[in-house]
């Protein structure tokens, strides 16, 4: 017996938007599985991991810090999935942006500028864009996968960010921690919300995600892009150009993700660190796909994830779960998520085997 997924004509709108619901509660259930069999008390750690963010302020003010990275990394990513640009090396372009950002108040550390912080944003987005340039040029020039690439770049940011924390920036005053010194007050990007560390960095996410609405639904440029990615040699008839799109989408999404490096050094790290990402480049992977890879659907499923970040952050604290139990809760949602969206678009036709 075997079985085939045929494409449907018509896919039912009311179970596209379901999908994401579904997702999360098929995720629930196994979670909660999960937990159980790792000898937890199952349905407090659920709770914890998924209700406890949004009572209290504090947590929730949390999300919302957590929220921005999240959000920005996604929607750069969303417009290159979109058209079928597979960037997966957002955590690289993460640390670049970082590290381009941090180069300002590392050497120049008695500066008081009210526009140091602005020139480390415009950094930060410059080493982004740049890092998935290297990217774009492979792909364009020599056809490689950028998938590959980018990966690679990342594990590559990585041992740059280790060499300059262990040698040239590492602060001569940090009890031998590998991290630079502590950035000035000028350096520090503005409080949003008092009491709370959340800082403009959740105003440049917003800013950025209508950027993307408008971009990818209402401009010639985005309708370009996706026919360039999805279609090339149509999008050549039509006297559109598929290395174009491959070059737009990648140094976007790397702009994006440098932005949000330099927001984590000028936010709540006040330095460059090794922990500088928290995975935020693959984790945005799963906002991105959660949110239908539309600009409006990233913002709600930026703050899903934010929260579970937090939530697991809790969970780990007071139901003892470990760490990896939260990254799996996080692959679990893209998995279901995908397979809801699969079954959304395709039927699956089961063939009888005949027998000679």
């Amino acid at each position: 017996m075997q079985f085939d997924l045929v494409r449907r004509e018509r896919a039912s709108v009311r179970m596209a938007v379901l999908a994401p619901l579904l997702a999360i509660v098929a995720t629930g259930a196994v979670a909660w599985l999960i937990f159980a069999l790792l000898g937890r008390d199952a349905g407090y750690a659920l709770w914890v991991l998924a209700v406890s963010p949004f009572t209290s302020w504090y947590d929730f003010s949390e999300v919302l810090l957590k929220t921005a990275p999240l959000l920005l990394v996604a929607q750069g990513l969303a417009i290159g999935f979109r058209a079928r640009v597979f960037n997966i090396g957002a955590e690289g372009q993460l640390v670049l942006g970082a590290i381009f950002a941090s180069a300002v108040p590392v050497y120049f550390p008695d500066a008081t500028s009210p526009l140091l912080w602005p020139a480390m944003m415009l950094l930060g987005i410059l080493g982004g864009a740049l890092w998935a340039a290297i990217a774009a040029f492979w792909r364009t020039a020599l056809n490689a996968n950028e998938i590959l690439v980018t990966l690679m770049l990342s594990l590559v940011a990585t041992q740059l960010l280790n060499w300059l924390l262990l040698g040239p920036w590492k602060d001569p005053a940090g009890f031998n921690f590998p991290q630079s010194v502590m950035f000035q007050f000028e350096a520090m990007l503005p409080t949003l919300l008092p009491g709370t560390r959340v800082n403009i960095s959740l105003i440049f996410a917003v800013v950025v995600s209508l950027a993307a609405f408008v971009l990818m639904q209402r401009s010639l440029t985005g309708y370009r892009l996706v026919v360039g990615g999805t279609a090339p040699k149509a999008a050549g008839y039509a006297g559109f150009s598929a290395s174009h799109a491959v070059w737009l989408s990648l140094v976007l999404s790397g702009a994006a993700a440098g932005l949000a490096g330099a927001a984590e050094v000028a936010g709540p790290l006040g330095q460059l660190q090794r922990s500088v990402s928290q995975g935020y480049g693959f984790a945005a992977i799963i906002v991105a796909y959660l949110g239908g890879l539309h600009p409006i659907g990233i913002m709600v499923s930026s703050l899903l994830m934010a929260a579970i970040y937090i939530g697991g952050d809790n969970a780990m604290v007071s139901a003892q779960l470990p760490q990896a139990a939260v990254r799996v809760v996080q692959g679990l949602l893209l998995v279901f998520y995908l397979i809801a969206v699969t079954l959304v678009r395709y039927r699956v036709v089961r063939h009888r085997s005949v027998t000679p």
